[in-house]
């Protein structure tokens, strides 16, 4: 697959700005409905917005800002979260449960673990109408300890449905890490019980993902077999809870919904300088200047657009 580099490193530069611009107006209180940001969770976003290709279809969890500004405006999405009738979805949606079917964004749930049985009845549907391609099914490492993830892919594997499960693995569910609530999931062992395919990406680099998910589509399409990708990510942001002789500067919670404190906006969106921040792993391909010049001109087409 060909990847034009520059204008996957701006996208990426436009996801993060335009999530720091809505955080800043969550801070501000002007939405009415809840929302959850992922900065940090844009290069996975880009990559498979570049992959879908004409039958391919999407279904999304509750943290799905990403996926949806890959797919369409900020202003399209800023209009929705205040409700107005000129939202993607007409103001009837909000945030958590927000669709775009004509760019392949057909469901989106604010129950966890719901997507999963969704898309592979979707996919079933797809394949009886000879209509779709892949399934798409995004989901968090809290999503896969709910009995409708395993029952899904049981379910997906016996009927042969092209569908992908992409598990983002940020390692917090709300406010408490995989090792304070529960033990950990081997994926892939519980992929290979099935016999279905699993791979693993980590480092935020959206052009290698690009590359390993367009693979991977093309292979469940040619097999119809179901797959399973695990990926790394970090939603970047942190709230501090009280202070305390065990936690002296107050104990470190990921950020979860709302606004997070510690991200402030700034035409420079870095946040954090390691692989752990999309915006940080372009400095790989493009040096710090020609990225600055690059988020610069991005937000001034979002600061045009939203005017």
């Amino acid at each position: 697959m060909i990847i034009d580099k520059e204008k996957i490193a701006r996208e990426i530069l436009r996801l993060r700005l335009s999530q720091m611009i809505v955080n800043e107006k969550i801070k501000a209180g002007e939405f009415k409905i809840p929302i959850h940001l992922a900065l940090g969770h844009e290069a996975v976003a880009v990559a498979v917005s570049s992959i879908m290709q004409n039958g391919d279809r999407i279904i999304l969890s509750h943290r799905n800002v990403a996926y949806n500004l890959a797919r369409a405006s900020l202003k399209l999405i800023l209009d929705e979260y205040y409700l107005k009738p000129s939202g993607l979805a007409g103001g009837r949606f909000g945030s958590m449960n927000l669709i775009n079917p004509s760019r392949g964004i057909i469901y989106t749930s604010s129950i966890l673990g719901n997507q999963f049985p969704v898309a592979v009845g979707a996919s079933l549907g797809g394949q009886i109408l000879n209509e779709f391609g892949v399934i798409i099914a995004l989901g968090g490492d809290g999503s896969i300890e709910e009995g409708a993830f395993y029952e899904s892919l049981l379910m997906s594997r016996s009927i042969r449905a092209p569908v992908l499960f992409l598990i983002e693995n940020n390692e917090w569910s709300m406010s408490t890490k995989i090792d304070e609530r529960r033990i950990p999931i081997d994926l892939k062992t519980l992929s290979d019980s099935l016999d279905i395919g699993y791979f693993y990406l980590e480092g935020n680099d959206a052009y290698k993902y690009i590359d390993e998910l367009s693979k991977f589509r093309n292979e469940i399409l040619e097999s119809k077999q179901t797959h399973c990708i695990e990926i790394k990510v970090s939603t970047l942001g942190d709230w501090r809870g009280p202070k305390s002789d065990e936690y002296p500067e107050g104990k470190f919670i990921n950020y979860h919904h709302g606004g997070s404190p510690s991200v402030q906006f700034s035409e420079w969106p870095i946040i954090k300088e390691d692989k752990e921040d999309p915006v940080f792993v372009l400095k790989n391909y493009f040096g710090e200047e020609e990225l600055k010049l690059m988020a610069k001109e991005e937000l001034e087409k979002i600061q045009k657009e939203i005017s």
